[in-house]
């Protein structure tokens, strides 16, 4: 058996290994080269080929020609940490003290870093859902936890509730969400928020949860985070970003809100990572806060739109197509068109459609990986053109 340095088996969450067990490029930078060198529409990695809102491009051009180009306070400006309290009080009645309770961060995956590491000592349990993102295995390595997963399974990707009462133990000490899901699109249901604060009440764990999808919700729905629930705020950090809202994912402006002794504890560890980060940015996200709610209603419009057009053309091309309920994501099922393999299949499909996906297990450990090796993860946040492309291309798989 081959034995990984500590920084390997941090990594190997996120990283693949080669035969020899060297690190090797994950998935993701091999499909998004990939479709760079074989000039293949990029439906693998999700960031939007649209700008965002002028009023927030317009703000971050202020910003930088008004000088505000060198360090922000530590915490975040004052206008966005501001900002980020008036959201939260705005669309879900939470009320975080702008000064002691948010904590703005170097995008979402720093936010969950540095909470990560700054909750989670060498033999505590993390459990998430699997499929999992892919930082969220390598920042419990980093911090020598021991990652415990729930499976989604099933056409809509759903809790097992006895399963995740078997996961949950005294020797949790985080739960770690991600509500709406990558890569799956699935949204928790009430049930399943309501069992895991009681199980995280019971055991003690602090949850965790992940919210960059909060606004790109479908058919209606409307995000309910789950510290809105009864038990749940006291023991609640949540995170999110202005990335996929505002489409400048390449910002990385991204922030936390929790009771004010876990957000000094998650800043001691925070200030040695980024420091601090994008301070022209900063303002210009706490002006997208402020937008009115039809911006944030067409945003979700739009993007469901998308995900309509593209789970057509995925199933005209022969695909399993599953009905996301939020997010970026669609999840395709390659096993009706003889492919069992889907990472193969990723790596071919360029030239048998000009089109990249990641494969899912990408996103799991091998058990899951093996029961979802035939799925494909396809994004939907590109422009009409591109996914009406997309489509057309795929139709080619079709035998």
């Amino acid at each position: 058996m081959t034995t990984l340095a500590p920084w390997e088996r941090a990594a190997r969450g996120a990283m693949l290994l080669d035969p020899a067990g060297r690190l090797a490029p994950t998935i993701f930078a091999e499909m998004s080269a990939l479709a760079t060198s074989t000039s293949s529409i990029n439906l693998g990695q999700g960031f939007p080929d649209e700008d965002g809102p002028v009023e927030v491009l317009e703000a971050a051009k202020k910003a930088i020609t008004d000088g505000v180009n060198q360090y922000p306070p530590g915490r975040g400006m004052p206008i966005l940490l501001e900002a980020v309290a008036t959201h939260q009080e705005r669309f879900y009645g939470l009320r975080p003290d702008p000064g002691s309770e948010v904590l703005v961060t170097a995008g979402a995956t720093e936010a969950l870093a540095a909470t990560l590491l700054a909750l989670v000592d060498a033999g505590d349990e993390v459990v998430t859902l699997e499929p999992f993102y892919d930082s969220y295995g390598a920042v419990i390595g980093l911090a020598r936890g021991e990652h415990r997963t729930v499976a989604l399974r099933g056409p809509d990707f759903a809790v097992d509730h006895d399963e995740l009462r078997r996961a949950i133990t005294d020797r949790t000490r985080v739960i770690l969400l991600n509500d709406p899901h990558n890569p799956t699109g699935t949204v928790l249901s009430p049930e399943t928020k309501a069992l895991i604060v009681e199980l995280a009440e019971q055991h003690d764990a602090v949850i965790v949860s992940d919210e960059v999808y909060e606004h790109l919700l479908f058919d209606g729905r409307a995000h309910t985070p789950i510290a809105t629930l009864p038990g749940a705020g006291s023991r609640t950090v949540t995170i999110s970003s202005g990335g996929k809202t505002f489409s400048t994912t390449g910002w990385k402006i991204g922030w936390l809100t929790a009771p004010a002794e876990l957000v000094t504890q998650i800043l001691a560890v925070k200030q040695f990572l980024t420091f601090v980060n994008g301070a022209p940015f900063q303002p210009a996200i706490a002006v997208g806060l402020g937008l009115p709610d039809s911006y944030f209603q067409g945003i979700a419009a739009t993007l469901q739109q998308k995900r309509d057009l593209l789970s057509a053309g995925l199933t005209a091309a022969g695909f399993e197509v599953s009905h996301p309920a939020g997010s970026y994501f669609v999840v395709a099922d390659a096993a009706p068109l003889g492919f069992d393999d889907a990472v193969d299949l990723c790596r071919r499909l360029p030239e048998l459609a000009g089109v990249v996906g990641v494969p899912i297990s990408a996103f799991c450990h091998p058990d899951l990986a093996a029961e979802l090796s035939s799925r494909v993860r396809f994004a939907f946040c590109k422009r009409i053109e591109v996914l009406e492309q997309a489509s057309a291309q795929l139709a080619a798989l079709r035998p």
